[in-house]
């Protein structure tokens, strides 16, 4: 509904707090009913390791062992297509190339481009970098909406009604609809921010087109900038956060929306629309917004960034509910599967640096390198199960956009325009190996009763 349009007069908030209460007196299930019934909430066992439901060859996670029946906590390690994501950056950035564009080819094809390859790549991507005819003003300036992601999903959709065989579900097919929206999703994400901004703000609309030869990082600052002004530095350090959020394995929420709603042989563009608004969530893709939330408070509370003690003091006022949004959580530390490294953060950091010296925000991120260190002690201070706790992307992600002057409304979708590679990687392997429709079992735990009569029912 429209926040314009006036409240049902019949759905009052008396009724509707009657019914709400129906459903919480009926709804809730006893806790102890899941371990009665081994139920595996939120497919992960009882040590929270993942209920293995599937295998992959696109990529990789590695951030514990189990040896003798223990989970055991080891650096962590990322992979795409076999190949450790450390080794990938160090390579296209050692030879001063972007790397978004041959990681996409990397893992949709399963191997690195040539020289060549790559250049034809690069070029296919070009040629579809821009919006059909008509596209943006139907899918996206005619309705635009306060929510980005919302906006991206229901753009995708929108692109069903342009292609000419939407439902085909033969790879070559697919793979024509995988590429077109990972040229394309860049575009939608900046169109769809300056409609928001234009429309709901108040600015002036600005929309250029892409420009061909340009990376898409490059691209992106390109369309969002007023200016579209950016310098080598800031273009490499979002070629970065790209590459390190294309992928991570089939078991996290939005890749394994893909395969779920892929395995019902929907179209491509549900499928990619729904991985989309799984990203959304603040648990997944929408993590580091709570980051940002939280360290704008830090920042406020905290006198002396430099000094260690103070900092400690605030993070348990935290963790204690005295402080924060009242969950007792420090954003950004801990993640499902790495323990004691995220490997994405060690390389986010190191290329912070380089921007934070640039920007004169050196001390803001040794204030975030001090929550690093220390955020983990005091988490564990007095827990009678410590647990192996480290900065995940999320932590410095949101700061790197900020140096990059990307409006928080992008965060997300940016993170989006980098993982919708992996959710067409994804989706291609489903339709390539899956068996029968995703279908998990849910144990019913009422008892049976007889139907009532109307003039039985209280």
């Amino acid at each position: 509904m429209n926040a314009s349009q006036p409240t049902n007069p019949m759905l009052d908030a008396g009724l509707l707090k009657g019914y709400a209460d129906k459903i919480r007196a009926t709804g809730k299930i006893d806790p102890a009913l899941y371990e009665k019934f081994n139920v595996k909430r939120g497919l992960r066992n009882a040590d929270g390791t993942g209920v293995l439901v599937g295998l992959t060859c696109i990529g990789a996670v590695h951030g514990y062992i189990i040896s003798e029946s223990e989970k055991v906590s080891v650096p962590g390690q990322l992979f795409y297509r076999g190949i450790n994501v450390n080794d990938l950056v160090h390579g296209f950035q050692s030879e001063r190339r972007f790397g978004f564009e041959e990681t996409a080819y990397l893992l949709l094809f399963g191997e690195l481009p040539s020289a060549g390859e790559l250049k034809i790549w690069n070029e296919l991507l070009d040629s579809y970098r821009r919006l059909p005819d008509g596209f943006k003003e139907s899918a996206i300036i005619r309705a635009p909406g306060k929510d980005l992601m919302n906006s991206i999903a229901r753009a995708v959709l929108m692109a069903y009604t342009y292609d000419p065989a939407p439902d085909r579900l033969d790879i070559e097919t697919t793979l024509r609809q995988s590429i077109e929206m990972i040229a394309q999703f860049p575009t939608i994400a900046a169109y769809a921010y300056q409609a928001k901004a234009h429309y709901h703000m108040g600015q002036s609309l600005m929309m250029r087109y892409p420009e061909s030869g340009k990376s898409t990082a490059e691209n992106l600052l390109m369309l969002i900038r007023e200016d579209g002004m950016y310098s080598q530095l800031e273009a490499e350090l979002l070629d970065l956060c790209l590459v390190l959020h294309a992928e991570h394995g089939g078991g996290n929420n939005s890749a394994f929306t893909t395969h779920v709603v892929t395995s019902s042989f929907t179209d491509s563009y549900a499928a990619i629309a729904a991985a989309t608004l799984s990203l959304k969530g603040p648990r997944h893709g929408g993590a580091n917004l709570r980051v940002m939330e939280q360290m704008r408070e830090i920042k406020e509370h905290v006198e002396h960034w430099d000094n260690e003690g103070e900092v400690a003091d605030y993070l348990t006022k935290i963790l204690n509910r005295q402080a924060g949004d009242g969950t007792g959580l420090i954003y950004g530390l801990g993640h499902a599967v790495y323990t004691l490294s995220d490997p994405r953060t060690d390389m986010l950091r190191q290329k912070a640096h380089l921007l934070a010296k640039s920007k004169g925000r050196e001390e803001e991120l040794m204030l975030y390198e001090t929550i690093e260190r220390i955020g983990p002690g005091i988490f564990n201070k007095n827990r009678a199960k410590p647990r192996d706790l480290c900065a995940n992307v999320d932590f410095y992600s949101g700061f790197v956009y900020d140096m990059l002057n990307i409006p928080i409304d992008l965060y997300t979708p940016i993170f989006a325009i980098s993982r919708v590679v992996g959710w067409c990687a994804h989706r291609i392997e489903e339709l390539l190996n899956g068996g029968p429709i995703i279908r998990p079992a849910y144990k019913a735990i009422f008892e049976q009763r007889p139907y009532q009569p109307m003039d039985t029912r209280k």
